[in-house]
């Protein structure tokens, strides 16, 4: 993924989706904007379902040309035919994630608000740092990645980095000069046309 001007949308999927409708509301989006990448970012531990859910949306999102990296689940990608791995245990896993998919995998690492964790990622070898969330929410334990984190990290920082979590309209425009990809989820999902949903976002660019 590389860094542009102005930020990218990477687009996170529900937590839980029916796939009989899903893959034609991402392929809605992605003919309507243009993506950068998706994450297949599944709760469910069922392995029959995750590898159902990434064939249908690797058939829309690899006719768009966009690229789709899974959560957690490196072992899956190559098995799936995917383009990477989201890892959520920052700078952990990224060397022995690297050995195995080799160099042309997409592997992020979600460094959660910790500068520290987000530098030894990018040390490690990561094609991107998330941070977040960046909004208000009620999971987690109430910390937020703060703008001074993303301040720092483009002034520091090559390695591109991505906004993502409880993100509003105000956030989006606070945070525009600061990131180079917004993980946009259920900011758009909930709502019943996600397309105009994220062309509202978007237009606090």
């Amino acid at each position: 993924m590389a860094e542009f001007e102005q930020p990218q949308i990477y687009l996170i999927t529900p937590t839980e989706f029916e796939l009989s409708q899903f893959p034609d509301r991402l392929g809605a989006v992605l003919d309507t904007h243009e993506i950068a990448c998706v994450r297949l970012s599944l709760a469910t531990r069922d392995e029959d379902r995750i590898s159902r859910a990434a064939d249908a949306l690797r058939e829309v999102t690899h006719a768009r040309d966009v690229a789709l990296v899974i959560e957690s689940h490196l072992l899956m990608v190559e098995r799936l035919g995917l383009d990477g791995v989201h890892l959520t245990d920052g700078a952990r896993s990224i060397r022995k994630t690297r050995k195995a998919l080799g160099d042309d995998a997409i592997i992020g690492a979600f460094c959660g608000t910790s500068r520290h964790e987000g530098i030894n990622a990018a040390e490690a070898g990561a094609d991107y740092v998330s941070f977040g969330p960046v909004g208000d929410t009620p999971l987690g334990d109430g910390t937020k990645a703060e703008t001074e984190v993303f301040e720092w990290w483009s002034e520091m920082i090559e390695v591109p980095v991505v906004a993502e979590g409880a993100l509003t309209p105000q956030l989006i425009q606070t945070l525009s000069p600061l990131t180079d990809f917004f993980g946009i989820g259920d900011e758009i999902w909930q709502a019943e046309d996600a397309s105009a949903a994220l062309a509202a976002l978007k237009s606090n660019f």
